[in-house]
């Protein structure tokens, strides 16, 4: 299935992301992700699926307040509002990474990983799925402290769910 990543992503997580980009190329539609939590692994991912990748049409990496802002056009005083972990901004990068790509369907995840602060709950996740002519949804995970990980392909393999379910 994928050739770089195998050995890291399990087998059900690989045959979703075949099963997403194909579903994607049957409807002619192409795939943006924002990532924050997992820095990039969902679009490796997306990438690395042969035959089918050309559905994705490109990641955004947003780790800092500064990316978001700068890169998915959110609001600084959002970020100040809500915290950079929370639905609002998860919705707020999907939107963004649907106006900056030009891509059909756009998927964002931001959460805690790992221990963080005091007030970081480790495993709490959000993610947030725009499609042109569509409402924005958002979901909102709790996959317990596991290590950074285990949650991030906790995160991916929701992601990719998300993402079957906006294509249709």
């Amino acid at each position: 299935m994928t050739e770089t990543l195998s050995p890291a992503i399990p087998d059900s997580i690989e045959r979703a992301a075949h099963d997403v980009l194909e579903a994607a190329c049957d409807k002619d539609l192409t795939l943006a992700v924002a990532e924050s939590c997992t820095g990039g692994l969902l679009a490796s991912l997306l990438t690395d699926v042969e035959g089918v990748s050309h559905a994705f049409e490109r990641g955004f990496v947003v780790y800092s307040k500064a990316a978001k802002c700068e890169l998915l056009n959110i609001a600084p005083e959002q970020i100040d509002r809500c915290g950079a972990v929370s639905a609002a901004v998860a919705k707020a990068m999907a939107d963004g990474a649907l106006a900056a790509s030009g891509a059909d369907i756009a998927l964002a995840v931001t959460g805690f990983a790992g221990p963080g602060g005091p007030e970081d709950e480790p495993g709490l996740v959000y993610l947030g799925c725009a499609r042109s002519g569509a409402e924005t949804v958002t979901r909102e995970e709790h996959y317990g402290d596991i290590g950074r990980g285990p949650t991030r392909i906790r995160a991916i393999g929701t992601a990719l769910e998300m993402l079957r379910q906006a294509i249709g």
